[in-house]
């Protein structure tokens, strides 16, 4: 996308540093950051170690792609959105479906009002013969669909379902040459349920300015480098309100909800995804802003947005003082999550537990053996189970990259293989602090280990996650 200057397009480099700022005092953890003004770039920054070309995991957000395969699939005659949802799978609808199922149209699942009371993927994480879109019609429907807001995960993955089986191509094969390739994504990626069918609600991957192409594209209906992807009256159907979801004035998640679209405050309207991945488009302004993050406050970091930005968006380009202009290239600059430096010389406690492999009784991590040892500018950490050794190399008081994977409890599934920067430091003569960030994730992993004689306690804490538990507390001897 072209870049240009604040001032430019109307927002002054002061107003940006203040959001910075007060971003900052809330102690909200933002990954990246891109405003988008008039088609171009007015400010962007990657909070180190996070940067441009690494994708993100999207969760949610992924929810607004799978929309617009929807409406691209229904511009091709391939759907309705007024077809019946079991119209498309007899193979697997009872034989007797209920009123409410037989009346659950595809309209009900882009908007969330298909009738279910609770979020089906209780359902389909649980299906035994990993058959999704089975367990999905077998659910019960307990209202009339279109009457009742359940967010609901699994009724994003039936988009995706149909998709597949009006097209004969998986939700990312289908996009990529309809919208991906035309807006120039390339790096895309998605997850799939045990049948092969991507995942629709989540899984999706992108970098940032790819987040803000799609809203880009969104803001100029549908259009893009002068070649027309949407039609403007799906624009305008998916953005606008069809079900009420609240009615707290000051939530940004109660003012209504489209078809795989959150309605904001002021006019506005984004997608969104756990733990704040953000695409967020306010076309009274001509503004697109892409955030990545992760963080548990998402409605603070919106609240920056209307507090400090909003206001400042002016329809006049004026000119930055030298002063606040060099202020903003140095602040987005230097953007930076550093590394926790607490303690860094405890060479004597080092001496007494390096090298030391501490035998560890049984976890649900399925961990079995830990040994920790220490070079000039880094500690290696050897994780042993019954599938073999994973080294952890962590710098001393700065990052350092490697892949891995992420404990039991964390919201995906373990076997990633996430590429990481990790780093130690001592909390206390005897407690060593590692600190591991999957930096293509919201997520990372504090690990406190206390040293007692030959006991070795680990404690393990990520930094976000829907739910508990915690990944386990670990105990040793030597």
């Amino acid at each position: 996308m072209p870049r240009t200057t604040p001032e430019a397009v109307g927002i002054p480099s002061a107003v940006i540093a203040s959001l910075l700022d007060a971003w900052r005092k809330s102690h909200l953890e933002l990954h990246s950051m891109m405003i988008v003004r008039h088609g171009q770039v007015a400010a962007e920054g990657w909070w180190a170690p996070y940067s441009p070309e690494l994708s993100h995991m999207m969760f949610s957000f992924s929810k607004s792609f799978t929309s617009t395969a929807i409406g691209l699939a229904a511009a091709e005659g391939l759907l309705s959105l007024d077809d019946a949802v079991i119209s498309f799978f007899p193979e697997v609808t009872p034989q007797e479906p209920s009123a409410n199922l037989s009346a659950m149209r595809v309209r009900h699942l882009l908007m969330m009002g298909t009738g279910h009371e609770v979020d089906t993927m209780q359902y389909l994480a649980f299906a035994e013969d990993g058959d999704w879109v089975r367990a999905f019609v077998q659910a019960p429907v307990e209202r009339e669909p279109g009457t009742h807001f359940v967010y609901n995960s699994g009724a994003t993955y039936m988009l995706s379902a149909i998709i597949q089986k009006v097209s004969g191509q998986k939700l990312l094969d289908y996009l990529q040459p309809r919208l991906l390739d035309p807006l120039g994504i390339t790096e895309a990626t998605w997850e799939a349920c045990p049948r092969g069918i991507h995942t629709g609600g989540w899984g999706m991957t992108l970098t940032t300015e790819s987040i803000a192409k799609f809203g880009q594209l969104y803001l100029q209906r549908g259009v893009w480098d002068g070649k027309r992807i949407l039609s403007e009256a799906w624009v305008d159907e998916a953005t606008s309100k069809h079900i009420n979801n609240g009615d707290d004035e000051a939530s940004d998640w109660a003012q209504g909800y489209g078809y795989q679209f959150w309605r904001c405050r002021h006019g506005a309207y984004r997608g969104d995804g756990a733990f704040g991945q953000f695409c967020i488009v306010l076309p009274e302004q001509d503004t697109v802003i892409a955030l990545t993050s992760g963080t548990n406050d998402m409605q603070g970091v919106l609240d920056g947005i209307w507090t400090h930005l909003l206001p400042a968006l002016t329809d006049e380009s004026s000119a930055a003082t030298a002063e606040d202009a060099e202020a903003l290239i140095a602040k987005l600059a230097s953007l930076t999550l550093e590394p926790p430096r607490l303690n860094p010389d405890e060479a004597s406690t080092e001496s007494k537990v390096n090298g030391k492999r501490y035998t560890l009784e049984e976890n649900s991590m399925q961990l079995t053996a830990i040994t920790v040892r220490f070079e000039a500018d880094a500690a290696l950490v050897t994780y042993e189970s019954s599938e073999g050794e994973f080294v952890l190399r962590c710098g001393r008081g700065e990052w350092a990259e490697g892949r891995g994977i992420l404990p039991q409890g964390a919201p995906f599934q373990r076997g990633h293989n996430l590429r990481m920067m990790s780093s130690f430091t001592w909390q206390e003569p005897d407690k060593l602090l590692i600190t591991a960030r999957y930096i293509e994730t919201p997520f990372y992993l504090a690990s406190e280990f206390q040293f007692n004689e030959d006991e070795l306690v680990v404690q393990q804490k990520v930094n976000v996650s829907f739910m508990p538990p915690e990944p386990p507390t670990l105990h040793g001897r030597s």
